[in-house]
This record gives structure tokens, sequence and C-alpha cells, in this order.
């Protein structure tokens, strides 16, 4: 099923680009991913861009504020995770040792959300919909299909997102990297890596993953734009193949394609 029209709580629901050029990261997703993007004011001198697939919301994008640039945020993708109550989910994050970054509020007639900092240090934010109920098109190329929780202290991380959304956490016994799988419900959406394997200096933080039709023409066509290649295309042997980029402005997202 490609298009969605609900999320279950506790599903990555949204994704959504900050930037520090607007235009130039229209330009870049649209040739990379064929998104179409549509824009709405958002105050003066501001747009958000609505990225769309076969016309349906795939991802959005807006340009960072003055103050979070002077605050040092650095271009980035955040993820929304789906509840069915911003304020009662502001309660219970800040109990399991979570900070509101910034507490519930509405975004117009489209949904509530949050913006948070788990324990050890990643952002991410909370969508209640209402008018909008998040990404609208899945399982095709080019459409958000998984993330990474890249944390120096896995099992504190694990233990909060498991609290706050009811998230089981799962190791693959064929596996003895020590990789968790994240599984919602019946779905697995998602993972947390060995914090051995992460990037000295590189704070906490949630990774994208897109869908790709073919991964090393996607990351070679991304390096001809201008992007950076953080980890050149790699075979997970039964997985999938995989690649990690920064966009030309440095925000980081992967790209897959699943073996099976």
């Amino acid at each position: 099923m490609t298009h969605i029209d609900h999320h279950p709580p506790g599903n990555f629901c949204w994704i959504e680009l900050a930037t520090t050029d607007q235009k130039a990261a229209k330009s870049f997703y649209s040739s990379l991913f064929g998104w179409d993007p549509q824009d709405s004011p958002m105050g003066p001198d501001a747009f958000y861009t609505m990225f769309k697939l076969e016309g349906r919301d795939a991802a959005a994008g807006y340009t960072l504020r003055a103050d979070q640039r002077a605050q040092g945020v650095p271009p980035h993708w955040m993820i929304y995770i789906a509840v069915n109550n911003a304020d009662e989910s502001v309660r219970k994050a800040e109990q399991l040792g979570g900070t509101a970054v910034c507490p519930a509020f509405d975004v117009r007639e489209f949904g509530r959300m949050a913006v948070f900092q788990d324990p050890t240090g990643a952002h991410f934010c909370i969508w209640q919909p209402k008018l909008n109920q998040g990404i609208g098109i899945g399982h095709v190329p080019n459409t958000l299909c998984w993330a990474d929780l890249s944390t120096p202290d896995p099992k504190r991380a694990g233990d909060f997102y498991s609290g706050l959304f009811s998230w089981h956490l799962m190791k693959d016994e064929k596996d003895s990297s020590g990789y968790l799988h994240i599984k919602n419900g019946e779905h697995f959406i998602g993972g947390i890596p060995p914090a051995a394997h992460r990037p000295p200096g590189v704070p906490p933080h949630w990774l994208p993953y897109f869908s790709a039709a073919d991964v090393d023409a996607t990351a070679a066509r991304a390096k001809q734009m201008g992007a950076k290649i953080c980890l050149a295309p790699l075979t997970m042997e039964g997985v999938g193949r995989m690649a990690v980029i920064a966009d030309p402005q440095g925000a980081v997202f992967a790209i897959f394609k699943s073996a099976r």
C-alpha cells in the first residue's frame, strides 16, 4: 500500500528538513528524489515547503530561524513520531527523563506537537494529528522507510523510548553486532546501532532513511550535485544496500534498498 492515510501511535509520521538555503535544498531534493516542492507562507519572509510525491506529502522543509542559528543548530532532518495526545506525551517524556525543548503547541488546525531531547541528547518531535495525519505516501522509492538512533547510551535511550511509545527493542540472534531493532506494534520501523559504531564527535541524533530504487546511482547523483558521501554504498548481507549522504547544506540522511 503506497498511500498512507493514518499513522499508528509510535510510528514515524513526518520528516522535516531545517536548512540554511531553502531554495538550494528544494532544487537538490527535487532533482534527487523527484519531489515536487510547494511553498506556503509561514510568517514574514518565511515559507514552509511541502515536498510532494505522486501528489501526496512525502516530507517538508524550512529555513533555520535566526535564533536556531545563533544556538549553533546545524542543517538537519527532524523525525516526528505519532501520538494520541501530545500533552500527555510531554508529561510522560519528562517523567522518563526527557526534556521538552518546546512544550506542546497547536500548529493551526493541522495538529499539535512538541519538540524533545531524549535523556541521551537526541532531538525528535511528536505529532498529534488533527487535519494533517503526516506523510501520505510510503513503501515506494524516495519515501521515508526507516530511522536509526545514534546514541552513546542505547540502554538508557531504549528504556526512554520504550516507556514513551511502548516500542519493543529486539536483537537479531543471527546478528552479532548488537544492533537493536525497534518494533512498534507488529512492524519494525527503525533501530539503535551499537554505541561502538558511532562516529567520534558526532552529537546524538536520529538518522532518517529514504528508500532508493538504486543506491549507487542515487549516491552518485547526489555527489554530482554537491552532496558529501559520508558512507559509500555498502551491502549488508541479507538486509540490503545503503549509503549515508550529507546534502550540500550539511543535513545528513541515508538511502536504502532492501535485499528482500
